[in-house]
């Protein structure tokens, strides 16, 4: 089995490490939740206005499309400016190497010793290291680029408007099937059982608690909804 390489940097372990996902993952949980939830919310703050049932869905499906090309634009640019940093990064070590070899070996060797290695053991790795491959060695050790999870922008994109519309979709079909005047209630509490479900997977693909992703995307879907709900109402009672 192949090891993977990012920027010419082989991993140091062929077993997968959950810290690689969280390029995808955080897209994709970004996505959904936000998609859930802004839906959600702008949903409950219109019909919070009085507003009929088809100017509800039409509000709701306007926001899932404008909020997936939102995401993926979003994500798109944030990613590709991380992804220029890192090879901005490599090129200026690539000439550093070629130009002043023996200062780049002095200065992998002092990263060591402050590592905790006694100098001449910390020469010693670095030379070793340099030989072998002097770019990685600096790369990995000196700036932290590894290949555990390399900037992906057009993945990223893709993930977030997918998976953002995916989030929307729940909200919006609950409040199609859901009568007019207990709507706020079928979308909120389809929205918190969707966060607390989604928050819980996130955590649990992340090798984290889940109950404690569950409560905290739980609680933040309590608050914007309650708040969105609030200003629709006082905006529909003012107009």
């Amino acid at each position: 089995m192949a090891r993977p390489i990012h920027h010419g940097i082989p991993s140091a372990h062929i077993e997968p490490h959950l810290s690689g996902r969280s390029g995808w993952l955080r897209a994709a949980v970004m996505g959904a939740n936000d998609g859930i939830l802004s839906t959600a919310s702008l949903i409950v703050g219109v019909a919070a206005g009085a507003a009929d049932h088809v100017t509800i869905l039409l509000a709701g499906v306007a926001g899932m499309t404008a909020g997936a090309l939102s995401m993926a634009a979003g994500e798109y640019v944030s990613v590709s400016s991380q992804e220029d940093v890192e090879q901005a990064d490599i090129a200026k070590e690539k000439r550093e190497l070629k130009q002043n070899p023996e200062a780049e070996l002095d200065e992998l060797t002092a990263i060591y010793e402050t590592r905790g290695l006694p100098p001449p053991l910390a020469r010693e790795v670095a030379e070793h290291l340099t030989e072998a491959d002097a770019l990685g060695a600096h790369l990995r050790d000196e700036i932290g680029l590894t290949d555990l999870s390399p900037p992906r922008p057009l993945q990223a994109a893709l993930v977030s408007a997918l998976t953002f519309a995916a989030g929307a979709s729940v909200p919006l079909a609950v409040g199609a099937v859901a009568p007019l005047d207990d709507l706020q209630l079928w979308v909120g509490g389809a929205t918190l059982l969707a966060l607390g479900t989604l928050g819980a997977l996130g955590a649990q693909a992340g090798g984290a608690s889940r109950r404690q992703g569950a409560i905290r995307v739980t609680i933040w879907g309590l608050v914007a909804m309650g708040v969105t709900s609030a200003i629709g109402s006082i905006v529909g009672a003012t107009l």
